[in-house]
């Protein structure tokens, strides 16, 4: 079972390999995944749900599926895919700074 645990909007930064590609806006909600019945968090069961701002006009198709990071407003740095041309993001491993091995 995955429990809401954080939902947040702002502005960014859109990173490719540690290089900043562009500000955007950003929408996340954060799942833990928790034990049912009892309530306790299962370490390294994350999810990342959401959608930034982006233009297939200007911004890169090669970008959908790539490995990507986004730069919260508050300095976090959440390992991301972006998922088709719409700008949902999604992310799912190990929590919320998720290696890029799976």
């Amino acid at each position: 079972m995955m429990k809401l645990v954080e939902e947040s909007a702002g502005v960014g930064e859109l990173m490719l390999n540690g290089q900043v590609l562009r500000q955007v806006g950003y929408r996340i909600s954060r799942y833990q995944g928790v034990v049912e019945g009892s309530g306790l968090p299962i370490p390294g069961l994350h999810r990342v749900e959401g959608s930034i701002d982006f233009d297939p006009g200007m911004d890169s198709a090669g970008l959908t599926g790539a490995a990507l990071a986004l730069r919260l407003q508050d300095g976090r740095v959440l390992g991301i895919t972006l998922v088709g041309n719409e700008g949902r993001i999604f992310s799912e491993g190990h929590g919320p700074m998720r290696c890029f091995c799976c």
